[in-house]
């Protein structure tokens, strides 16, 4: 898929929505709204990629070298540029918690390492220099489930690909309503 710049408008708006409700501009609270709307452009990218490309011609490894040349330049550099201050004026303690940051967001896992230390709403989540990269890490896990299902459901049922994927979004949803009574932690 060729870059479009009505998506890329899309995006840029998802990510001011969230710098705004963070920075707490009122009427701008629900920031969550763009990062939902930003999985969802997500998902239109990587299901139209291999919808156009067709299953055959999808190349998993050519979809992830984009990703990391896409990704991890910016992401590095911030690291980076993070360390040295980090260094200076963090504790131990906190200062290993960076470390262990670092590494699970350049893993795309810091999602999973801050449900396993930390509730994202938690005070503790307010001292992790690297909170805000748990979305990159569901965005990437996403990635490296969807295209598998997607490509499978593609070849299998070309016929029923709309609805299979309409089936499985509704799912999703379900599964999501009902995690959100369980464990609001692990389903955020």
């Amino acid at each position: 898929m060729s870059n479009r710049d009505d998506i890329t408008g899309l995006r840029a708006i998802c990510v001011l929505s969230v710098l705004l409700a963070h920075a707490q501009i009122p009427g701008f609270a629900g920031g969550f709204i763009g990062v939902d709307i930003f999985f969802v452009i997500s998902g239109f990218v990587i299901t139209a990629s291999i919808s156009a490309q067709g299953d055959e011609n999808f190349s998993y490894l050519r979809f992830w070298g984009n990703r990391i040349r896409r990704l991890l330049p910016a992401l590095i550099f911030v690291v980076l540029v993070t360390v040295p201050f980090a260094y200076l004026w963090m504790l131990p303690d906190p200062l290993e918690n960076f470390g262990q940051s670092i590494v699970a967001s350049l893993l795309f896992a810091n999602n999973l390492l801050l449900y396993l230390t930390s509730g994202y709403w938690d005070l503790a989540a307010d001292y992790k220099p690297f909170l805000h990269t748990w979305s990159l890490g569901v965005e990437e896990q996403f990635y490296l489930v969807f295209p598998v299902l997607a490509i499978v459901a593609f070849k299998l049922c070309r016929r029923h690909f709309l609805t299979i994927l309409v089936g499985l979004s509704l799912l999703s949803l379900q599964f999501a309503e009902s995690m959100e009574l369980r464990n609001s932690d692990l389903n955020f």
